[in-house]
């Protein structure tokens, strides 16, 4: 679909990213679905292996504590590893299959994942640089700053200020922390919400794709904010819907004079809960990945005239960038020598590459 691109408002920017859903719903679900499915598969295993063990762990002998202790931290040293790859290789793969939202690529997951993983560690890299900045570092510090607190506390309490004017300076140094965290977390992941797009379509590294998304994402943070908030929304609602049926059959099931099913009924519903939880993040997942790669466009169009760039390419003046790599093409290397080939000559040697036989003819002729 060959539209013409210009400034967009959310409101277009929305009805857009509903329109490619719907056109890519099977493909974009596919990509979104396999982490999702491993953190569904890794919170199952956990949950069963708690529910074999807990009601037993009485009565059972230490070594088998210490044996089931040793199954749940080597599942756990295998699930987080796995989870932590496919978490930013599933959103590059989602970034790729929109990556040109004006056309109407045809692409398949296996497709999308493999031109994902060509550039892998990138993407982790980038998915863990985010990660550190927005949810880590900000914890880590409000950890500091609530046992600072408890140290000023304690030292007013012993300095003679009473028990009660300590613990509200603890509790009010807390809520402050607590809002000054809140706030900066929201304040960094709009300033690198559009990194992964940049990632994507320029083909750049972590820390360039973060510097370019905080240049990017001046003056349309607050659009994107409404837009996280709205995902919030229909997150909730969607996991209300599909939750709120089974918690009516569970609650008549249990008032029904059958306590005995109380336990199974409650364990049934932590499941549906989860399960729920889960499947509305595998839908709402190529939500944001779509808004935000439009918001990447957008932004340039607003900043950098791209619109006006890819007309001037569409009618054969500016040399299109070269295409990005595909999953049937040859190995990385290859890829690397072949775009240096075909990279644009500087003038200075493309003038010395023409002077030379004028000069040696010249030179004959004399």
């Amino acid at each position: 679909m060959n539209e013409p691109l210009h400034p967009s408002t959310l409101g277009e920017i929305l009805d857009r990213t509903v329109h490619l859903y719907r056109s890519r719903f099977l493909i974009l679900l596919g990509i979104a679905f396999i982490p999702t499915g491993v953190m569904v598969a890794m919170v199952v295993v956990f949950f069963l292996l708690f529910a074999l063990i807990g009601p037993s762990a009485a009565a059972m002998p230490p070594e088998m504590i210490g044996i089931a202790a040793l199954v749940v931290l080597g599942a756990l040293l295998v699930a987080l590893p796995l989870l932590i790859a496919l978490t930013p290789l599933s959103t590059a793969a989602l970034n790729r299959a929109v990556a040109h939202p004006w056309q109407d690529e045809k692409i398949t997951i296996r497709e999308a994942y493999k031109i994902a993983r060509q550039r892998g560690w990138s993407y982790i890299g980038l998915f863990l640089l985010e990660a550190l900045i927005v949810c880590v570092g900000p914890v880590f510090v409000l950890v500091m700053l609530v046992l600072l607190s408890a140290g000023v506390s304690a030292l007013a309490q012993s300095a003679g200020m009473g028990a009660v004017p300590a613990g509200e300076l603890f509790a009010l140094g807390t809520i402050v922390a607590l809002i000054a965290l809140i706030g900066y977390c929201i304040w960094m992941l709009l300033r690198l919400s559009l990194a992964f797009p940049t990632c994507v379509v320029e083909q750049i590294g972590a820390i360039a794709a973060l510097k370019r998304s905080v240049s990017l994402s001046r003056g349309t943070k607050g659009r994107i904010f409404l837009l996280y908030l709205l995902g919030t929304v229909l997150n909730y609602l969607l996991t209300l819907a599909f939750t709120s049926p089974a918690f009516i059959v569970i609650v008549l099931m249990t008032g029904a004079g059958n306590p005995k099913y109380a336990q199974t009924a409650g364990t049934v519903l932590i499941i549906i809960v989860y399960g729920a939880a889960f499947a509305v993040q595998a839908l709402t997942k190529p939500v944001y990945g779509i808004a935000l790669m439009l918001f990447y466009y957008d932004q340039r169009i607003r900043q950098e005239g791209f619109d006006i760039e890819l007309l001037m390419q569409r009618a054969g003046l500016v040399a299109p960038p070269p295409p990005p790599p595909r999953a049937e093409m040859w190995p990385a290397s290859t890829l690397l020598r072949a775009e240096a080939a075909s990279a644009v000559m500087p003038e200075s040697e493309a003038v010395q590459q023409i002077s030379e036989p004028i000069q040696m003819k010249s030179e004959e002729s004399l």
